[in-house]
């Protein structure tokens, strides 16, 4: 089984409060991306590969090929950011991805995210439950947990669901079939894509705590000192 963890963004609404990667902050002692390769290690995830653009340095030297962690990790660089599923596109090709699912992990979440829920169905999406979801993408399911339709940054009582997008997909190879060379992001792009071809994509789901550091409120929140 393989895992691709996303790595490359730079973090830009963190502004200068920021010199490292955001994979790299810190929590509970250990970077993010840390914690994500021994969430993959936990599950029987060995064989890991992530995408770097932004001070891709400070991760490959802390990290090497992984040896120390008791994975295997491949870098693939990119010469411009090629967002979420242009990333995953361009890192499948390069490495064969030809038959089996794999996982894809946003490397600046930090979670312990049960990865047996996910289903070998073409694509799952892992989703987590949270009170306020204005500024978080949310879907609608059917009784099937089918997504029916996304909603992004919802307004009040545009949705009564607070199942959140967890940054967390399981995927069969095929799906790279729909993702054009370039950039994409599942979010905008693909997702929306799948749901007008008619494309099934399943939701899993599990209460508990995401922690995402996209912005200064969210680093203060969290209780994060980058000094």
């Amino acid at each position: 089984m393989k895992a691709i963890i996303l790595a490359a963004g730079k973090g830009e609404r963190l502004g200068n409060m920021i010199n490292i990667p955001k994979p790299m902050i810190k929590v509970d002692g250990k970077p993010i991306l840390e914690h994500n390769i021994e969430l993959c290690k936990k599950f029987g995830i060995y064989d890991i590969y992530i995408n770097l653009y932004h001070l891709p340095n400070i991760i490959t030297e802390y990290f090497g090929e992984g040896k120390q962690l008791g994975v295997k990790i491949t870098y693939i660089y990119e010469e411009s950011l090629l967002g979420t599923s242009g990333a995953v596109k361009n890192i499948a090709s390069a490495s064969g991805f030809n038959s089996d699912p794999f996982y894809v992990i946003y490397g600046d979440n930090y979670s312990n995210y049960n990865l047996n829920l996910l289903k070998s169905k073409l694509i799952t999406i892992a989703f987590h439950y949270r009170e306020d979801v204005t500024n978080s993408g949310v879907a609608e399911f059917d009784k099937d947990n089918r997504i029916i339709s996304f909603i992004e940054k919802p307004k009040q009582n545009e949705t009564s669901n607070h199942w959140v997008n967890a940054g967390i997909y399981y995927m069969k190879p095929e799906i790279i079939t729909f993702i054009p060379d370039g950039y994409s992001d599942f979010a905008k792009d693909i997702f929306p894509l799948l749901l007008k071809n008619n494309i099934p994509i399943y939701g899993v789901f599990e209460n508990i705590d995401i922690r995402a550091f996209d912005t200064p409120d969210m680093l203060i929140k969290n209780n994060i000192n980058l000094k």
